[in-house]
């Protein structure tokens, strides 16, 4: 069968189409090789023949605002370029950066649950201030610039869809200059006058350069808090819609770390991860010319039945859980161990703010696949949701706090 990647339906669930496709299958539209089983993604992430290598977008001056942030990052280079930078970013990522912030993240998601009320829009009161918080204490973002993130980030990020039209391309390029703008007048900060944060020991990298630390933050950021927001958001929803894994959960807190796993298998918040092939390579029984590219699908390989019981349910204490929603190999997700602080904190705090939790309203749904996303997930701690106004797309408006 042919995906479109662009249809609505298939963006709302993606699961029965991707479960209908082999493991490795030729797709005209985008002339790459889809895989779409955990063995064959798996494969496809590990195997050093298929990597990422980075081409600039054409016209190169049109999109030298995003080629630049992608050429000089490590998620878009192989060996040795990436290990360089990857280790130079490791070596500053890991100096106790993330275990100081566990306190504060718990922290935070009590008080801005608290702020909410008994009827909220979890992604715009909780998630979003949540991880804006988490990421820019992390950088050493100036609370008074916090705001300039998340339409950063949001905008950016859109550029990875199949589908985009100017206009994205357009906001996207110009975030790209103005958070590069911002990064450089920033860093120029801590090299006068160092923090105890990311971006100060950034700076203080000799190896690294000026346009390598700037898309090393942004990606950083642009990683870490769009997939957390969105993890966040569609684990929560996956949870209510499965109340007896509510009901267990809150029996059971020591299952809140399988938990936070389970939300990143069930529906992960990205889907798709591209390598192209540097040599000729086998995959089963398939030939991927040099200079080939294959997309893992990892949708379709955490909900693969040959590795995962009853893969369309949410089991919030499945184990083992290898899915493969932080990627694996050489490209594993760095900020891995802070987006599961923020999924178990986020989650705790959400069972701790009221004895009943339910979906005031149909969640809003982001109309992307690559980033899958709800834009509104309206949450109530009422036995009785109250009534909703209607908006100019006819949905039911989530109240909140901005």
């Amino acid at each position: 069968m042919e995906i479109d990647f662009s249809d609505p339906e298939f963006i709302r669930d993606p699961y029965p189409a991707l479960r209908q496709l082999p493991a490795l299958s030729w797709h005209e539209g985008t002339g790459r090789w889809l895989a779409a089983r955990h063995a064959t993604a798996d494969a496809v992430l590990r195997d050093r023949k298929l990597g990422r290598l980075w081409r600039d977008r054409e016209p190169a001056d049109v999109y030298e605002p995003f080629n630049l942030l992608h050429r000089n990052q490590m998620m878009e280079n192989e060996p040795p370029v990436h290990t360089r930078l990857r280790s130079l970013v490791a070596s500053a990522f890991g100096r106790g950066h993330v275990a100081r912030l566990r306190p504060a993240v718990a922290t935070t998601a009590a008080e801005l649950l608290n702020a909410a009320g008994d009827e909220f829009d979890l992604l715009a009161d909780v998630a979003e201030p949540l991880a804006v918080t988490v990421i820019a204490e992390l950088l050493g973002v100036p609370e008074a610039d916090r705001h300039r993130l998340r339409p950063w980030s949001a905008a950016i990020v859109r550029m990875y869809e199949v589908e985009r039209n100017p206009e994205v391309e357009s906001a996207a390029l110009t975030a790209c200059q103005e958070f590069a703008d911002y990064l450089r007048h920033l860093a120029a900060k801590r090299d006068a006058a160092p923090h105890d944060d990311l971006i100060s020991h950034l700076v203080a990298v000799p190896d690294l350069t000026g346009d390598e630390l700037v898309a090393s933050a942004i990606l950083l950021l642009n990683a870490g808090h769009e997939a957390s927001v969105n993890a966040f958001g569609g684990g929560v929803v996956a949870l209510l819609r499965h109340p007896d894994q509510l009901a267990r959960l809150r029996a059971d807190r020591t299952l809140l770390p399988a938990a936070a796993e389970e939300m990143i298998r069930y529906d992960p918040p990205l889907h798709m991860f591209i390598r192209t092939a540097a040599a000729e390579v086998r995959l089963g029984d398939v030939t991927i010319p040099a200079g080939g590219e294959v997309a893992a699908l990892l949708g379709g390989a955490n909900r693969d039945p040959a590795v995962f019981a009853d893969p369309d349910r949410f089991d919030a204490g499945r184990t083992p859980n290898p899915h493969l929603g932080f990627g694996t190999g050489l490209h594993f997700c760095l900020g891995a161990p802070l987006a599961r602080i923020e999924l178990q904190a986020g989650l705790s705090a959400l069972l701790d703010h009221a004895p009943e939790l339910a979906l005031a309203a149909e969640p809003i749904q982001r109309p992307t696949f690559v980033l899958r996303a709800y834009t509104a997930v309206p949450i109530t701690t009422r036995s009785t949701p109250t009534a909703r106004s209607s908006g100019p797309d006819g949905r039911e408006q989530p109240r909140h706090r901005r």
